[in-house]
């Protein structure tokens, strides 16, 4: 997974040049900047998806910068420098950045992190943006506005997760909501009602499903979860 829209800030030329068009290879929309200045005072700076940035910049430190584009939001920061010193690494990532590369680095070693790292930032931007159960229709409708159908088992299920506000659901408290005896309730039966509504949620979208279960006591739905 690679992001769509890339910044690479860096003063040597050929590098950033060599990065950029291996990236564009494969479908990622690069602008590169010689300098942090250069960057800071074009249109749109902050609205990258990535940014790929260098230490030793003419204009604002590559560190200073760093925190710059962190303090805008979530996006991406790999760092890719031949800076060394004993707390080079320790500032860049206090900074905010997310990787740090040492040069000289392979392009392909500079892609692979790239991936790693977006992976992380949809991973996080799935797990904060918010699902919504819309009992009217009777349809769970995910972060990427996919609406899934509900069965009235599958309903009454989320129905649980919504009352809970992200605490774990008992097993107890889903048998009762489901009409069933929890002590004679077979665990395979209640497992097997959660299967099917992740199923039928991951047939449905690419979003990740935040179902999880909590082993010997229930089930956690931890993501964002709202019903109107």
């Amino acid at each position: 997974m690679l992001p769509s829209t890339l910044a690479v800030i860096d003063d040597d030329r050929e590098f950033a040049e060599y990065v950029a068009q291996y990236l564009a290879q494969r479908d990622v929309d690069v602008r590169v900047f010689g300098d942090s200045d250069d960057f800071l005072t074009s249109p749109g700076a902050f609205e990258f998806d990535f940014y790929v940035i260098d230490l030793m910049l003419p204009g604002v430190d590559g560190v200073d910068l760093i925190r710059l584009v962190r303090r805008k939001g979530p996006a991406g920061i790999v760092v890719v420098s031949g800076r060394v010193g004993a707390d080079v690494f320790d500032s860049v990532l206090r900074a905010g950045a997310d990787m740090y590369m040492m040069k000289p680095v392979r392009f392909e070693q500079v892609a692979l992190a790239i991936e790693a790292v977006q992976r992380r930032v949809e991973g996080s931007r799935a797990q904060a943006a918010a699902w919504r159960l819309d009992r009217a229709a009777k349809k769970l409708v995910a972060p990427d506005g996919v609406r899934i159908e509900l069965s009235d088992t599958d309903l009454a299920v989320v129905e649980c997760f919504v009352s809970a506000d992200g605490a774990t659901v008992t097993r107890a408290t889903l048998c009762a909501r489901l009409g069933r005896d929890p002590a004679t309730e077979a665990d395979n039966l209640l497992h097997a009602a959660i299967y099917r509504l992740r199923r039928r949620i991951e047939r449905a979208t690419a979003s990740t499903v935040p179902l999880h279960s909590e082993p010997k006591v229930g089930y956690t739905f931890r993501g964002k979860l709202t019903a109107v």
